[in-house]
């Protein structure tokens, strides 16, 4: 080629529109027109329609190496789930939404009675998520704060001391403190809290808004707490345990809504009147809950935004640069239904 072709083509490599030029002609970020051109949903249909255009009218082509770096990235966000609660199920639900809506996809891994928090995360990893939401993990703060130096991690609705890592939760004492509340002002004195199990953090968050709303109540010498956990079976047996002992309260406020529900049946199957003889609260708002044939006063923890959080935590972490450590406590709700209602 002679010199005055070695100057045309590289006059003409020179003047290659970037993605820079087309950004400059709809008058958008770079980020958004990269949505666009990668077919990620999230950008308008007139906005899609306008990019394409201008990319169309300056002859833009993706850079081929570029694109294959990229493609390095999955655009997958590991979410741990145990597999038994409803209110995870919920979160997930919301969670999938939030994702799409950025550009990303969601990856599943279950916790079981069978199969550990340790082998749930592993699993995340190797499919390449880029990110770690993790549902309600139970594992030591330091355990959680090395698995964020492999990967972004978001504890979700727990409480977590001085967390090197992102949180996303609800004041959980303080949503059991309304419901102490709820009852005191209908009439109640006895109210029995069934605890959620010793060591964890939710659970002894909930059960110290249980104790602090009793003694503001005045109310201390009726603290009363039965061993509980988050299923249905151990609501029937603190339910159980209550009926046998012959001192039934008239409320009962139980850990989570499964654990409610495990009161209500059993209750149920004794012919005690619910709210007429007792009053019962549960913990999550789920899905089980809002059921015409529970119609379950509980607690909600606003499981949309718990899920648009997390998904914005994990973007932060890994689109925009963001390093330090993040906190978001939301308000919990009291939702009132027909489950509740004053002494007889």
């Amino acid at each position: 080629m002679d010199d005055v072709g070695s100057e045309r083509h590289r006059s003409g490599a020179d003047k290659r529109p970037r993605l820079e030029d087309v950004a400059a002609r709809v008058g958008l970020s770079t980020a958004s027109v990269s949505l666009v051109l990668r077919g990620v949903p999230g950008p308008s249909e007139r906005t899609r329609q306008r990019v394409l255009k201008a990319a169309a009218d300056l002859g833009y082509q993706a850079d081929r190496t570029a694109s294959l770096l990229a493609s390095r990235r999955t655009r997958l966000l590991g979410v741990m789930v145990d597999i038994h609660s409803p209110f995870h199920a919920e979160l997930v639900e919301h969670l999938h939404t939030a994702a799409e809506e950025v550009g990303y996809d969601l990856v599943l891994s279950t916790q079981t009675r069978t199969r550990d928090e340790h082998t749930a995360v592993e699993t995340l990893l190797a499919f390449r998520s880029e990110a770690l939401i993790l549902l309600g993990p139970t594992g030591p703060a330091d355990t959680l704060a090395a698995l964020d130096r492999k990967a972004p991690v978001i504890a979700v609705g727990r409480r977590i001391a001085d967390a090197e890592l992102d949180v996303v939760r609800t004041a959980d004492d303080d949503g059991v403190s309304q419901t102490v509340d709820h009852l005191v002002g209908l009439g109640h004195r006895a109210i029995v809290y069934v605890d959620g199990g010793k060591g964890g953090v939710i659970a002894t968050d909930r059960r110290r808004g249980y104790r602090t709303a009793m003694r503001r109540h005045g109310l201390g010498a009726h603290i009363r707490i039965l061993h509980g956990d988050n299923t249905e079976a151990a609501g029937e047996r603190a339910a159980r345990h209550l009926l046998d002992s012959g001192e039934l309260p008239t409320a009962v406020v139980a850990f989570n809504d499964q654990c409610a529900i495990g009161v209500l049946a059993a209750l149920s199957r004794a012919d005690i009147a619910v709210p007429g003889e007792v009053s019962v609260a549960g913990y999550d708002d789920d899905t089980l809950s809002r059921l015409s044939c529970f119609d379950l006063t509980t607690v909600s923890q606003n499981a949309r935004e718990q899920a648009r959080q997390s998904v914005a935590a994990a973007v932060e972490r890994l689109d925009q640069g963001r390093t330090e450590p993040r906190e978001v406590v939301l308000p919990p709700r009291l939702v009132v239904r027909g489950s509740t209602a004053g002494p007889a």
